[in-house]
């Protein structure tokens, strides 16, 4: 079965990041490089509300359209924090960073996450990615750390900076 069959929808088909021999057996070449940038996604008060309801977090200024234009110092609602951090599993998908070669790539955790700037409602962000660390971690596994720069269309400063550990093998 291919992986296109295996793809939901609404997500962008897997590709590998477009570095010339990115490999599980040369990724100490490419600490310190970008592996991509992701395309815009919007981000939505559907897709806002959705989180909302999957998470419980309603808070108005999350939910509540019209209470946001009126209170907010943001004049309209904005998306969770932890929404845009979701969005890292799309974007790396989108973008291929586990290299072609390895057989499977897990989530390993997040050193750091930092929230510089809110995404307002109906607001695209995208997705930087630097690889920044490489740890060998033997029988053909490698434990790296990206860093993910969450950029906001026409934002002078990111949404999200995180630093996030993925195993591959």
């Amino acid at each position: 079965m291919s992986s296109a069959a295996t793809t939901p929808k609404h997500y962008p088909a897997p590709r590998q990041a477009s570095l010339d021999g990115y490999a599980l057996s040369t990724l100490d070449q490419f600490v310190g490089s970008e592996l991509g940038v992701s395309e815009w996604l919007t981000i939505d008060q559907a897709l806002i509300d959705q989180f909302a309801a999957c998470t419980g977090d309603t808070q108005w200024i999350y939910i509540d359209v019209q209470r946001a234009q009126k209170e907010s110092p943001f004049g309209t609602t904005i998306a969770h924090g932890y929404l845009v951090l979701a969005m890292l599993a799309r974007f790396s998908f989108e973008l291929g960073i586990m290299p072609s070669d390895a057989s499977q790539a897990i989530n390993y955790g997040t050193e750091k996450v930092r929230f510089p700037a809110p995404v307002r409602a109906g607001s695209r962000i995208r997705d930087r990615v630097v690889l920044t660390q490489v740890e060998g971690k033997g029988q053909g596994r490698a434990l790296i750390t990206t860093r993910h720069t969450i950029e906001i269309d026409g934002g002078n400063r990111p949404a999200l900076v995180a630093d996030t550990l993925t195993m591959l093998g």
